[in-house]
């Protein structure tokens, strides 16, 4: 059916053309030659598609993350997720994103190596980061204090990690990269309760600070 170009923006072209240069790339790299490829598939002029991707490969990657953000969005709505914990929650949606990876696998493998050059690991920090606060709100979140931060840092690393593990993995269906998810999204919970065991009995414990401050600022 093909791409209706003349309707979108060129960020908008840049996500709709983004699965199927991941396609090319499989084959050209995230090339060029890629994005021509694509616009080939897509009924989209070549040198329109060249124009939404300035920044290069960087571009046509976080591109593509971009796609799959919107399509874990429309896959898993707020109704296919209110009967599970957050946890599950959490793994569905890593577990979908591994899923649309799979098939262009080796694309991604190359993705990985570009995202790790020195120039570009800024702009993959962030891009993980923004992928990272769609999952938490997705999952409900809705804390505005450091947890925001916490939350989302702690699942940019498991994500990254498991991502690593991904792109080398030859076992059949993934199983390792998927053992190593479970284990790390066991290690996090761990984590979390014992933080937030550690923080409660800090609230119960006695602090001479918290009582100078008290009689400071009394309550009313």
């Amino acid at each position: 059916m093909g791409i209706a170009a003349d309707d979108l923006t060129l960020d908008q072209l840049a996500v709709a053309l983004a699965p199927a240069i991941a396609d090319a790339a499989v084959f050209d790299g995230w090339t060029l030659l890629a994005v021509r490829a694509a616009a080939g598939m897509e009924g989209v002029d070549p040198d329109v598609a060249l124009l939404a991707f300035p920044g290069g490969a960087m571009d046509m990657i976080a591109a593509w993350i971009a796609s799959i953000d919107a399509a874990l969005a429309q896959a898993l709505p707020a109704t296919a997720l209110e009967n599970m914990g957050v946890g599950q929650r959490i793994r569905a949606m890593l577990v979908f994103r591994l899923e649309a990876l799979t098939p262009r696998h080796e694309a991604f493998r190359r993705a990985m190596a570009i995202m790790a050059m020195p120039q570009n690991v800024k702009r993959s920090a962030k891009t993980g980061w923004r992928s990272a606060d769609l999952m938490w709100r997705m999952a409900g979140d809705t804390a505005a204090d450091f947890n925001h931060y916490s939350k989302r840092a702690i699942l940019s690393s498991v994500y990254a990690s498991t991502l690593a593990v991904f792109s080398q993995d030859e076992s059949e269906g993934f199983a390792d990269t998927y053992a190593f998810l479970d284990r790390r999204l066991k290690d996090v919970a761990g984590f979390g309760k014992f933080t937030a065991r550690f923080k409660r009995d800090d609230a119960e414990r006695f602090s001479p600070m918290r009582l100078l401050g008290r009689l400071r600022y009394p309550a009313r």
